[in-house]
């Protein structure tokens, strides 16, 4: 027997000759429908196939010695930005005291006279710049105690700011600095009279340990009194300097890195809601006050968040993350084009330094003393998000749903140009007779 006859045998297709085909209108009506449903359905199953979903997961955090960043903007309109002092702390015992590298100080009009900024004076680590026009001999006195271990002269204090670190050095209160040569000479209390009803905003981004701490801007220089961090709170309460009060704004409050503007757009929409989560929830945040001793703080829950594009695998390994020495702002932003940057939850609370009861609540009552300002208090919790972009569907996956869409749309276009023919067949036969 031929091959050929063994394989027809097998035949699952058999056909029927072309004279036993009869072609209907009502099946060219259920052919063309049935095309464009197939049509739909294949260009639905396409763009599933393309869409890119982020699929987040939940894991222990295993980073060691890791630092991260702070960025904050934050308007103070009732006081100077010469009272304001920006210090951090950390549980390891680090601490930096006065922060000023990476940190912007703009000059607000009063609140009377709009509020609009009037100067923006960039800080550096260095503080003011040597008085060269002295005379080379002049060895200014710190009056009283010893020179600061940074004056520009070693055991001299040249300039009202190394006076002012020597009085800070041994826990003393320095005041106007009135009686001070340098500051006279340097006009310290005109500056300071000429910014009594100013107001200040706070902005840039400074760099901590990846442990529990916490930031704080008070009034005044700190320094450490014992096992004690305290201020210098003379000139903030001089009733002389007019009335200042911790009324703030936080304009934005963000750990690491933003999300660019592209990647927001992309994933930030109702089915892909990793950015909502995102959210810094101080952002915008307004409190008010009009007493000058009153203390706000806020305890923040840091989460780390790592993000991978799609694609990340073949462009290095996640988390090849810039080095630590790069500038602020870049810290976090992996060559691969991850993202390592952190979310964070929060809770708040205030009163007054001057104690006492919350109104309408006489069993809640306030402890006494302590130093006026706003207080971020943070917190590293032990788990990691991580959320990766992927394609929800493989290029098989969509090759077997376009298998079948188009076998089920003819096998149920079939059914029903039979249905259609057996009634019409019928309904013919019903009238001949």
């Amino acid at each position: 027997m031929p091959a050929k006859s063994r394989f027809t045998r097998l035949d699952a297709f058999t056909k029927t000759v072309e004279d036993a085909r009869i072609r209907t209108t009502s099946g060219g009506i259920v052919t063309i429908a049935s095309l464009l449903i197939v049509l739909y359905l294949v260009w639905g199953e396409w763009s599933d196939y393309r869409r890119i979903a982020v699929h987040p997961e939940l894991i222990v955090d295993k980073g060691r010695g890791e630092r991260m960043e702070i960025h904050l903007n934050i308007s103070f309109p009732q006081i100077p930005c010469e009272l304001l002092t920006l210090d951090v702390m950390d549980v390891s015992g680090e601490q930096q005291t006065g922060v000023k590298h990476g940190i912007s100080k703009v000059h607000l009009a009063p609140a009377l006279q709009g509020g609009m900024p009037i100067e923006v004076k960039a800080l550096d680590l260095h503080g003011d710049e040597p008085a060269s026009h002295l005379d080379p001999s002049y060895c200014g006195q710190c009056y009283g105690p010893p020179a600061p271990p940074t004056a520009s002269k070693p055991g001299c204090c040249q300039t009202c700011e190394e006076v002012r670190e020597a009085y800070a050095a041994v826990s003393w209160a320095f005041g106007k600095g009135e009686g001070v040569q340098q500051c006279e000479r340097e006009h310290y209390s005109e500056k300071l009279e000429a910014q009594r009803d100013q107001g200040c905003r706070i902005e840039g981004g400074f760099r901590v340990n990846k442990v529990i701490g916490n930031f704080h801007i008070a009034p005044g220089r700190s320094f450490s009194n014992g096992m004690m961090h305290v201020h210098d709170l003379n000139n903030y309460l001089d009733p002389s300097q007019g009335s200042h009060t911790f009324t703030h704004t936080i304009h934005h409050l963000r750990f690491g890195p933003q999300l660019p503007d592209d990647l927001t757009k992309r994933i930030g929409g109702k089915t892909l809601g990793w950015t909502n989560h995102h959210l810094n929830p101080l952002d915008n945040t307004e409190q008010s006050t009009d007493d000058a001793a009153f203390n706000y703080m806020y305890f923040l829950k840091v989460v780390s968040t790592s993000y991978y594009p799609l694609g990340w695998e073949s462009k290095g390994n996640p988390g090849d993350i810039t080095p630590d020495y790069v500038s602020i702002g870049q810290h976090g932003l992996g060559t691969d084009g991850s993202l390592e940057t952190h979310q964070y939850s929060v809770t708040s609370h205030k009163r007054s330094l001057r104690g006492g009861t919350d109104e309408g609540h006489k069993e809640r009552l306030h402890a006494v003393g302590g130093i006026p300002g706003v207080f971020f208090s943070y917190d590293i919790s032990p788990m990691k998000v991580i959320n990766r972009e992927e394609r929800p569907k493989t290029f098989t996956g969509f090759l077997t749903g376009v298998c079948a869409i188009i076998g089920g749309t003819l096998t149920v276009a079939a059914a029903i140009d039979r249905a259609f023919y057996e009634g019409a067949t019928r309904i013919k036969k019903l009238h001949q007779r």
